[in-house]
């Protein structure tokens, strides 16, 4: 589900209501390793990866750090937009 390589936290597989506690819980502490996160093996995903994705970006910003994102899958994009949060996303514009 996460792994860490470098400075990149890679999510794979599903991102869901179900797993969305856990994935916060086992990424925390990597997520003050990390730089970047990326999305590109995410299989299936709901609205509650927005809710780990501004975790995330809340603890990096406790630790005065930025995080950014890369490979966003255009279902998450879509509904931050339709949530009103996709300025949030803005430093990976084009995906990568």
């Amino acid at each position: 589900m996460i792994r860490v390589e470098g400075d990149r936290l890679y999510v794979s597989g599903a991102a869901t209501l179900a797993n969305a506690a856990q994935l916060i819980e086992e990424s925390r502490a990597l997520v003050a390793s990390v730089r970047t996160v990326d999305f590109g093996e995410v299989t299936e995903l709901d609205s509650s990866l927005l809710a780990v994705l501004i975790a995330w970006m809340r603890d990096a910003k406790a630790q005065g750090r930025a995080l950014s994102f890369s490979r966003l899958p255009q279902d998450l994009r879509t509904l931050a937009q339709l949530y009103g949060v996709a300025q949030l996303l803005a430093p990976d514009a084009p995906s990568t």
